[in-house]
């Protein structure tokens, strides 16, 4: 019976060495759920880089490609929110799979709960240098630019950037920061302000988490962060009967 939905995030496949057993863990588990699956939705860096240009489809990933394509052949409905490093997606995935992308937040009702749901990244805008980033990486004269650079320049320059990034940040920044720091949560907890959700639930942070978030006048919602499948391999399920719980793939 088709009636949960699981979310995935944070893959970063193409970034190392490694990414080729992620990608097949991640199509196993594709696998497994194919039949119960009534939605699946990535929340974002699925891949560590891809532009989608006219003509040329970026090196690697067929495996999950063709496992995204097979479910949404099946029926199975497929949401995919852009992330910060797969932000240059545009319609590719739509036009090939019919899969709905999203380059911002949303709000999903399904079972008769509300699941506020997305990347993560500039929320909050708890990181105003980020902000002013993400702008230029969004902005559509700076995309048409860089469609004009060549593709073996620009997949060297993005990889150039993931990797120093990752070196830079450490892992004691993923670690949770306290709710006024953390800015998905700091966005949630204003949505949460206004009207009722019964789950957040978020990438980015790459920091497995579940906890109850609330705001004045009573209003609560469960938070779980996801976590990612670089070095975790975590994803979250909901079914009517268990609600929303996170999991250890690798555990299982």
């Amino acid at each position: 019976m088709r009636d949960k939905i699981y979310f995935i995030t944070d893959s970063h496949l193409g970034i190392d060495e490694a990414s080729l057993q992620r990608e097949r863990q991640l199509c196993a588990l594709l696998d497994e759920i194919k039949d119960e699956a009534r939605m699946v939705v990535f929340l974002g860096d699925i891949f560590d880089f891809w532009f989608t240009y006219r003509h040329v489809v970026p090196r690697g990933m067929i495996r999950l490609l063709g496992r995204m394509a097979q479910m949404a052949d099946d029926g199975v409905e497929l949401h995919f929110f852009i992330g910060n490093h797969d932000m240059w997606l545009f319609d590719y995935l739509t036009s090939q799979m019919k899969i709905t992308m999203h380059d911002a937040p949303a709000m999903i009702e399904y079972d008769g709960k509300r699941f506020l749901m997305g990347h993560g990244d500039g929320l909050g805008h708890t990181d105003p240098k980020y902000d002013r980033l993400k702008r230029i990486f969004r902005s559509r004269l700076n995309q048409r630019l860089l469609a004009l650079v060549p593709t073996r320049l620009t997949f060297g320059i993005a990889n150039a950037w993931s990797h120093r990034s990752r070196r830079s940040h450490g892992a004691e920044c993923y670690s949770y920061q306290g709710d006024a720091k953390e800015g998905i949560v700091v966005y949630c907890r204003q949505q949460l302000a206004s009207q009722q959700i019964d789950y957040c639930v978020f990438g980015h942070r790459h920091t497995p988490l579940v906890r109850t978030i609330a705001v004045e006048g009573g209003s609560s919602s469960l938070y779980v962060n996801v976590g990612d499948w670089l070095v975790h391999r975590n994803y979250a399920v909901y079914s009517p009967t268990e609600g929303l719980i996170l999991r250890d793939y690798e555990a299982e």
